[in-house]
């Protein structure tokens, strides 16, 4: 038991940290995108599988497909509150996007569409986010400042309380709502949040305006493991989901860079 917990923290905490070095050193617009890619959300569904059946994972994957509307309400709520509080602005932001995303989950449960309804109904939600989130400028990173080291582990660590809590509570509370929580942004908040508290929130605004667009990974990894979970367990169901979500979106950057001929999307 304590061997899986220092797992699932070692994991979040080397995710959190190689995003915040992304979005310094490559650029907010790439750590946004990476950031909708299947990694806290991956976590929590392999540990539901490895700790309670792979059938238990597959179904909780459908209400993760579900739980991604509430996680790009997440990055609204949280853009939003950055241009209405100026004062304490990081803590303002957290507690409404926060409370916007538990709000959003709890509306989502009651509704039942059907496997097919949920993928439907969540592109078109993910849809409209990357449509409203369109004019928010790419910014990069220009005076870059070190992080320290114990900066990135303390909000890594936060990150990983969050799995391990989430992952902890899974089997008490149903597939429907372990999906909904698998979904929680426990990578993309601590990365926000240090981008934010160490540069401006229009680098957290580039990150939150890409993120949309990577979350096109995430349903295509849940879709996966629903599918290879019972059918091959766990390990290899995990390999091949990360397979189609990363074909995903290289297939999103081959047609940027064919169709836009390199510009920033």
């Amino acid at each position: 038991m304590i061997g899986l917990i220092v797992i699932k923290v070692c994991i979040t905490v080397v995710v959190v940290i190689m995003l915040s070095l992304i979005a310094e050193h490559v650029g907010p617009r790439v750590a946004g995108l990476l950031s909708g890619y299947p990694l806290g959300a991956a976590i929590a569904l392999f540990f539901y599988g490895l700790e309670i059946s792979p059938e238990f994972a597959a179904e909780s994957s459908i209400y993760t497909i579900l739980g991604l509307i509430s996680i790009a309400s997440f990055a609204g709520f949280y853009y939003l509150s950055t241009l209405i509080f100026r004062r304490f602005p990081v803590l303002m932001a957290s507690v409404v996007s926060v409370s916007g995303f538990f709000l959003v989950s709890w509306i989502l449960h009651y509704l039942a569409l059907g496997k097919v309804g949920t993928v439907v109904v969540t592109v078109i939600a993910i849809i409209s986010f990357i449509v409203l989130f369109r004019k928010i400028p790419n910014e990069r990173i220009e005076d870059k400042i070190v992080f320290t080291f114990n900066v990135l582990v303390l909000r890594a660590v936060v990150a990983a309380s969050f799995i391990v809590i989430i992952t902890g509570i899974a089997k008490a509370v149903g597939p429907t709502w372990a999906g909904l929580f698998s979904a929680f942004p426990t990578t993309f908040f601590p990365v926000i949040l240090i981008i934010h508290t160490t540069y401006d929130r229009k680098h957290v605004h580039t990150i939150i305006k890409n993120f949309p667009i990577g979350l096109g990974s995430l349903v295509i990894y849940s879709i996966a493991v629903f599918l290879s979970y019972p059918a091959f367990g766990i390990f290899i169901g995990t390999v091949l989901s990360f397979a189609a979500a990363t074909l995903y979106l290289l297939l999103y950057q081959f047609l940027v860079y064919r169709f836009f001929q390199g510009e920033v999307a």
